[in-house]
């Protein structure tokens, strides 16, 4: 008999989509309630600024969060999730998948993770490193230099796991792919 997951209300085997943001700032871009619209849950990597950001989100799904350096936060801390099977540790301050902060290292040392979404550097990322994905969903608050305004869409469960950048504006478009995994 499958099990229902507390967080999300789904049945263990169910296909599963996951909304990932990060570095909202304070401002949620009109577009975020579109691209998220019929998502079961939503994971924001930090630098959220202002519960305000999360209330609308709840408005959308559950959400897990961390805090971000500008949340009155370190940027440091993680959280967990697991969704459709899918295990998701989430953190602000990665910040290379090549070489994590040792806050996460510790972190996967202690309980593995499949996916570890972060933030913080505006950049969007989507990366096999020992066979751990990272993914930064990029920014999804203002505009910052010539990088792309972008959430992250993931469909889990029953063994599949696919996930994609999603720009928020036309300009984006071209910016995610310019910007894509520089981070390494």
């Amino acid at each position: 008999m499958p099990g229902l997951c507390k967080s999300c209300g789904s049945k263990d085997g169910d296909e599963l989509r996951v909304g990932i943001i990060s570095d909202t700032h304070g401002v949620l871009h009109p577009r975020v309630s579109e691209v998220f619209a019929g998502v079961d849950y939503i994971i924001h990597a930090g630098d959220v600024g202002g519960d305000e950001i999360l209330r609308a989100l709840r408005r959308i799904a559950p959400v897990t969060h961390v805090e971000g350096n500008i949340d009155d936060g370190s940027g440091y801390n993680v959280a967990r999730v697991t969704l459709g099977g899918v295990r998701f540790l989430v953190t602000h301050i990665l910040p290379r998948p090549s070489d994590p902060e040792k806050h996460v290292v510790k972190a996967l040392e202690r309980e593995p993770a499949d996916v570890v979404v972060f933030g913080h550097s505006h950049l969007p990322h989507d990366e096999i490193v020992d066979g751990i994905r990272y993914f930064n969903p990029a920014s999804a608050g203002p505009r910052r230099f010539d990088y792309p305004t972008s959430v992250g869409v993931f469909e889990c469960g029953a063994g599949n796991l696919a996930g994609e950048h999603v720009a928020l504006d036309e300009r984006s478009v071209a910016a995610l792919k310019k910007r894509m995994n520089q981070m390494r």
